[in-house]
Parts: C-alpha cells; structure tokens; sequence
C-alpha cells in the first residue's frame, strides 16, 4: 500500500498572521506532508465581518515560512484571476517553495466573495465552464514562459461534480480533493475511475485526497481509495486530530 500522506488546512481567517505562520511551522515540524489554506475574501464561518487573509500571498509568506512541506490554496477559485496571471502566479511561488507547491484548483461557490468584489457569480454551469477553459491555458503558460515551473507542477482540482468536475479531473488532475462520509467517498472515486477509462487514463496516476470529518473513521477512507488526508482548522490551532493520524498511519508499517 502507498504511503498515506497527512495534510493541515490552516483556515486564514479569525487570526492573526503571526498566529497563522506559527501554525504553519508547527504543522511542518510535526510531519505533515502538505500545508494548505483557502481562496476566499470573508470568513466561511463565525463573525462574517471577521479578519480574513488573501490565499495567493499567504501562500508565497507560507513557502518561505517552511522548507519541506508542499504548499497550495484548497482551493483556488478558478474565476477570481485570470488563468494566465494564475499560471504565473504558481510558477513564481514554486520557485519562491523551490518546487514545493500544488496548484489546487476548482470552479468557485462563495457567492459573497463575488458580489462583493465585483465578479460575476453567474451559474455553476458558466464557472465550470470557466474552470475547462481556464486549466489548458495555465499549463500551456507554464511552458511558454520564463523562467519554466521548478517541476511539473501537481494540479489538484477539488468537487465532487460527477459530469464535469470528475470529468476535468480524470483529464488534468495529479490529485482529486473530495469531501463528505466515507460512502460518499468511495462513490465519487468510482466516478472518477470511470471518467479514467472512458478518456484512456490510468486511474492511477491521480492521487486522492479528501478532508474527514473528526469523527469519521481514517481506514475506510483509505479502504475506499483515498491516500491522502488533509485536516481543516481554525484559530484556535488545535494539532490534536492531525497528530492522532500521524500515529495511526506509523500503525499502518
């Protein structure tokens, strides 16, 4: 069996950015394997009005708060930028990460963030769309553009969208993000493998990753495919959950 790989989600928002870098190292320092925030403009939950940081530079603060965890946005809402600026975006910080950073990516659904910084919200059908058209684009500037990406740089697209976003998944994702009960689970991965053969894909190329609920049991996510767990918190940072997996997956040999 593959290596499980753990992962923390640090939610940018009801802190401060001092508080925010120390959970980063403190994530790195305990063995995680990947080290993520969110694209958003307002908080998701608690005070709406609350404090809130931007995805994208947190991100470039967080590949040089660290040296060996990988780094992305789960997930970059695809229609905030322009794909070409997005490109150039991660390139620069998979150079500022010395090739450390992932590329999470998906169609967008705060409706909030929108409105409020003059984007079109639209359809989801329109910012699927958007998501298609936008996804060859950043990986044809990444070989067009100087200088060229550290490495192949790893694109995770997250939803569980079973005609389009599984679609597009099976098409140009290094990992796919799910989310929900295990059961839930396991029947968007099958999905996923049957966007795989339909398109002449080894299923196997692509990673899967999905954040647990805290009560859900860790085997059965990976009985149903997923080798990748990433945990979401808040302020306050508590590593509890994360350090109870990364015993259970030493348990595993």
């Amino acid at each position: 069996m593959a290596r499980i790989r753990i992962g923390a989600q640090l939610h940018p928002q009801h802190t401060t950015y001092a508080s925010f870098a120390d959970a980063v190292r403190r994530a790195e320092e305990i063995g995680c394997d990947t080290v993520w925030n969110w694209d958003h403009f307002f908080p998701l939950y608690g005070e709406p009005d609350g404090p809130h940081f931007e995805g994208w530079t947190l991100l470039s603060a967080m590949a040089t708060l660290t040296t060996r965890v990988e780094v992305g946005c789960l997930v970059t809402c695809n229609s905030y930028r322009n794909p070409a600026l997005l490109s150039n975006m991660a390139k620069t910080v998979d150079h500022i990460s010395n090739g450390r950073l992932i590329l999470g990516i998906g169609a967008g659904w705060f409706e909030r963030d929108y409105q409020e910084y003059g984007y079109e919200f639209g359809t989801g059908p329109d910012r699927l769309r958007a998501l298609k058209e936008a996804l060859p684009i950043i990986k044809q500037r990444w070989e067009l553009d100087p200088p060229k990406p550290m490495r192949r740089i790893p694109i995770l697209i997250g939803g569980g969208g079973e005609k389009v976003t599984l679609r597009l998944a099976a098409e140009h994702a290094d990992i796919w993000h799910g989310f929900g009960p295990v059961e839930t689970f396991r029947h968007k991965n099958q999905v996923l493998d049957e966007w795989c053969a339909k398109i002449g894909r080894d299923p196997q190329e692509i990673e899967r990753s999905v954040s647990p609920r805290s009560d859900d049991d860790l085997n059965g996510y990976v009985e149903a495919g997923a080798t990748h767990i990433i945990f979401g918190m808040g302020e306050p940072w508590d590593f509890g959950p994360i350090e109870k997996a990364l015993k259970w997956r030493e348990s595993l040999g």
